[in-house]
């Protein structure tokens, strides 16, 4: 028998407000709820540009304004953290390193890990808090014994219980998610913002990368990595073209190849294979996609791991869909078959296994089986 993990006691809260309305909201429930909360918000960025580019981007002197002034208005203390040498380390330089190795990583996931539930829930917890307040979309949940889990969101369209899928059962216990509990549309939110007099009401939401202001992932990793000219080259090594870096491709990708040959059959190809050891990209039919199975590596679980093999849930991406699995953790390894093929898994991603609505932990991908063999 579960229930939500309500706390039983007023808690010393710290929220993270990103100067966006879901964290801001999310403050000011769990202020209006007894909570003693603080504010604070973490400035990621060297050299934070003034303002945002319309959605894009984040940790901006304007977002750390809006936060303050939503702050100001919930009636709670406000500081700002400077977290930007952690999170270059962290999450930037992994993101680039994990591109040039020719892996897909997934930078939200590793900011959650890394920084709001590791460099700040320590820090927090270092200075008497109790809690870390969010303003993502997930649920916890308390055992009768006192073990917390983690679940989605009530509302699953706007559930973000993927990318916290790397919290262990210690962070859950120190973690507070207002948003996720109510089925509530984001209108609604925004709508609540404005009554509470949050000025951030209508404020777009953050896309993308929030450390590539401009959306031009390929162009951010060129100025890191420099041109690396490779070849790009059909499944039996045929050389269809050339590129400036294999760094700037990623499994399943279609456009933007510069192919000038046609294949044979007329149809579209796609990214399949990229090497970094070689620098050569790999391209073929789409059909080559599919993988029937995967070994991931490092994996985190929301509680107790799990023994021997068990039927799952899988979510490969922030915002894809679910698909049934059996998985099993072998030698520290986490091998995953799929109950039907899926299309376009990239080494680096995560895998989240999910028991129901339970988050039952994640995993970096590190290699797929390709559903169909090549008959090249």
């Amino acid at each position: 028998m579960t229930d939500t993990a309500q706390p039983s006691r007023p808690l010393r809260v710290l929220a993270a407000m990103s100067g966006g309305v879901d964290s801001a909201v999310a403050a000011a429930r769990a202020a209006e709820a007894g909570h003693d909360v603080t504010g604070v918000h973490l400035a990621l960025s060297a050299n934070p540009q003034s303002f945002r580019t319309g959605a894009r981007g984040c940790c901006t002197i304007e977002d750390s304004r809006d936060a303050r002034r939503a702050a100001d208005v919930i009636g709670i203390p406000f500081y700002v953290w400077d977290l930007a040498d952690r999170f270059r380390e962290d999450v930037v330089e992994d993101f680039i390193a994990e591109y040039e190795a020719g892996r897909t990583p997934n930078p939200c996931l590793r900011c959650n890990e890394k920084i709001k539930f590791a460099a700040l829930l320590d820090k927090a917890l270092a200075l008497g808090f109790d809690a870390v307040c969010t303003g993502h979309y997930a649920t916890v949940v308390r055992n009768e014994d006192g073990t917390r889990e983690l679940h989605r969101a009530s509302d699953m369209a706007k559930d973000q219980s993927y990318v916290l899928g790397v919290l262990d059962e210690k962070q859950l216990a120190h973690a507070m998610f207002p948003l996720g509990d109510t089925l509530t549309t984001k209108d609604e939110i925004r709508a609540e913002a404005e009554r509470r007099g949050l000025a951030v009401a209508k404020k777009p939401d953050s896309h993308d990368i929030c450390f590539i202001a401009d959306g031009d992932t390929q162009g951010f990793l060129a100025n890191r990595l420099g041109k690396a000219e490779g070849d790009i080259v059909d499944e039996s090594g045929a050389r269809l073209g050339s590129h400036e870096g294999a760094y700037g491709f990623t499994i399943g990708q279609r456009k933007g190849l510069r192919i000038g040959t046609p294949a044979a059959d007329g149809k579209p190809r796609y990214v399949l294979d990229i090497s970094p050891v070689d620098n050569t990209v790999t391209v073929g039919p789409a059909s080559a996609l599919d993988v029937s199975a995967l070994t991931a590596i490092k994996p985190r679980w929301c509680g107790a791991a799990p023994t021997g093999p068990g039927t799952y849930t899988a979510q490969l991406r922030a915002h894809g869909g679910e698909t049934e699995v059996t998985a099993e953790l072998i030698d520290g390894s986490l091998e995953v078959t799929f109950t039907e093929p899926v299309r376009g898994v990239a080494p680096g991603q995560a895998i989240v296994l999910y028991d129901g609505t339970r988050v039952v932990g994640s995993a970096t991908i590190a290699s797929t089986v390709r559903a169909t063999p090549s008959t090249v």
